[in-house]
């Protein structure tokens, strides 16, 4: 298609917008001219609040977007996102025991959402290991019984919860904000999708073959277990890694995919390069709107299900499909 090398160039014009848009957005406005005047509390509030959330939402929406298509690409599955096998009801899992028994402070909500994460993938990937692990359903139907489980352990602690307090606390991990965001924040999270996201991207010709046959996979020269594993390792690192700092952003890793694939049909290290940009442009929209709309700040998963409700309506009602 002619009008493909146009696609990413123009995403990342949308995406410098965004950027602008979101330091200048919010309940203290700011203008260039504030800026350039010199005028001492302008800085602080870009560098301090502005900025570091940016950088946030640049980082994540762009890691659930490279995850949200490596899911897709894996278990060719046009619905999967990353919560696929489980990672973002284990985040909520190890957030809800922080709220729940140690106070719920920024470093231990960090450390055990992202430990609920992995060990929510880890059981996946060995409940799997009892089924045909060579069938991608095996792994689609691990993920579903380790998502229902980590459902319930929230449920029972929420329960268990000081309805007063912590129950609050819980519901509003859950439902995602950008809000509590700052410089000591983004740095491990920023490291870590750079890291893990870099060695997708350089991993997308396997992950391509993986979403064939195994055996056409297998003779292509990919050892597919390995490779699927590592693959599903490094897709949800990425995840925890952002979910653990902003809570729960629902559909940025259904959505974004679909738009790039939408785009661009023939797939490939553009199309998940443009995934990628996509996906921090829509969550630097939410986020806008989550800080503009309301005279207190909007959980952000309530946007993001706004804006991924009717386009996941249209996708199920088309009667054509990039996938078929």
């Amino acid at each position: 298609m002619t009008h493909r090398k146009f696609l990413l160039p123009a995403a990342l014009l949308i995406l410098a917008a965004a950027i602008l848009l979101s330091l200048c957005a919010g309940r203290y406005p700011l203008t260039p001219a504030d800026l350039l005047s010199g005028d001492e509390m302008s800085w602080k509030v870009l560098m301090v609040l502005r900025v570091p959330r940016t950088i946030m939402a640049v980082t994540a929406g762009a890691g659930l977007a490279f995850a949200g298509s490596v899911y897709q690409l894996l278990f060719r599955n046009p619905l999967a996102a990353p919560d696929i096998i489980g990672v973002s009801s284990g985040a909520s899992v190890g957030a809800s025991v922080s709220i729940l028994f140690f106070g719920g402070g920024l470093l231990t909500n960090t450390l055990l959402a992202f430990t609920g994460g992995l060990t929510a993938v880890g059981l996946a990937l060995l409940l799997a290991r009892g089924g045909d692990r060579r069938n991608t359903a095996t792994f689609v139907l691990a993920g579903i019984a380790v998502n229902a489980l980590a459902e319930a352990a929230v449920m029972f602690l929420k329960y268990a919860a000081d309805p007063n307090q912590q129950l609050a606390a819980i519901d509003f991990w859950t439902m995602g904000s950008l809000a509590g965001i700052t410089r000591e924040k983004i740095l491990p999270t920023v490291l870590c999708v750079g890291f893990c996201g870099g060695l997708l991207f350089l991993l997308q010709r396997q992950i391509t073959l993986l979403a064939l046959d195994p055996d056409e996979a297998a003779l292509l020269g990919v050892d597919v277990d390995r490779m699927r594993h590592l693959v599903l390792i490094l897709a949800t690192l990425t995840v925890a890694s952002i979910v653990s700092v902003t809570g729960l952003i629902s559909f940025i890793g259904l959505l974004a995919p679909h738009i790039a694939r939408l785009l661009d049909r023939r797939g490939g290290s553009h199309a998940l390069a443009l995934s990628g940009v996509i996906g921090a442009a829509l969550l630097l929209l939410a986020d806008c709107a989550a800080r503009t709309l309301s005279s207190s700040e909007i959980p952000i998963s309530i946007l993001t299900s706004f804006m991924g409700a009717p386009f996941l309506i249209w996708l199920i009602a088309r009667r054509d499909s990039v996938w078929q």
